[in-house]
């Protein structure tokens, strides 16, 4: 019996252009992608993920991205509309596979992610790191695992800022990883949100996982309350549009991610009058910004 035959994109890029190469290939429905150091196993080899006492940083300087398709993909039209998005020219290698464990694969890709010394991200497949905070979490159908920039550093944010006296609101909460992160660190009251259906499922579900407490419900269902916290990992158009809501949700601060480095002007821009803005971090191309309520304002 002939084994089906699959195509892999092999892109040699750099740390910056990596992370957004790989979301634009997953956003194309591409099977799986990854992020390799170019260099692994020589003795330029960059640690720096899951490396013990090796704080993450930044994508390896020498990356590589591969990407698998089915073997009917027409991998030159999808390379094309992402250097017309980036305005680059991408070269990359394509090669035939055959099919094989997927699913072993898959489970082998993906190891506990250290967050801080004393938090990580863990599979379930996988031992767990004794004596540190830890969230139980396989990768799926809902955006976070733990392993991309955005959501990284909104773990970084609530594993520095959440205290047991704090509420806190997930808006597009994906798998649920920052909701769970919320009350591991100890939020009083935490609610999870999404537009996506299957998000809510599975946000339930990992809340079981970890055995928390958090309610995960469709954003049509949200009420007008307010919470200390306002974490929003989604994308620039739907935070632009969602000024005033996240506005009117937010006590005190309102983290936002999803953005991009170079649109981070037109955020400010657009929320610099309800909010007090600070840039705290750019990992790989993305940025992270805290904004503070500003109590004077009246709509």
């Amino acid at each position: 019996m002939t084994q089906n035959k699959f195509k892999q994109l092999i892109i040699n890029t750099d740390n910056k252009t990596a992370n957004i190469i790989a979301d634009l290939f997953n956003s194309l429905k591409a099977i799986s992608v990854t992020i390799e150091d170019q260099n692994d196993g020589n003795k330029f080899e960059e640690p720096i993920f899951n490396e013990p006492g090796i704080e993450i940083k930044s994508f390896w300087q020498h990356s590589r991205v591969k990407v698998l398709c089915f073997h009917d993909t027409n991998v030159a039209e999808k390379v094309n509309i992402i250097e017309t998005l980036l305005g680059i020219k991408i070269d990359y290698e394509l090669e035939l596979i055959d099919d094989q464990d997927w699913v072993a694969m898959t489970k082998d890709q993906f190891k506990p992610i250290e967050v801080t010394p004393n938090f990580y991200i863990v599979p379930s497949w996988h031992e767990s790191p004794s004596n540190v905070k830890k969230i139980i979490l396989d990768p799926g159908l809902a955006f976070g695992t733990g392993s991309h920039a955005t959501t990284f550093m909104c773990l970084k944010w609530i594993s520095k800022n959440v205290t047991p006296t704090n509420s806190l609101l997930d808006y597009g909460c994906g798998s649920g990883i920052l909701a769970i992160a919320a009350k591991i660190f100890g939020a009083k009251y935490v609610v999870g949100t999404d537009i996506d259906e299957q998000a809510i499922i599975v946000s339930n579900e990992n809340k079981i996982k970890n055995n928390v407490e958090i309610s995960f419900i469709h954003s049509s269902e949200l009420k007008q309350e307010k919470f200390d916290y306002v974490v929003a990992n989604i994308l620039l158009n739907p935070i632009i549009s969602l000024l005033k809501t996240l506005y009117n949700l937010t006590q005190s601060k309102l983290v936002l991610t999803g953005i991009l480095e170079h649109q981070v002007e037109e955020v400010i821009l657009v929320y610099n009058k309800f909010f007090n803005i600070t840039v705290l971090e750019i990992l790989d191309g993305w940025a992270l910004l805290e904004c503070n309520i500003k109590k004077d304002y009246h709509d």
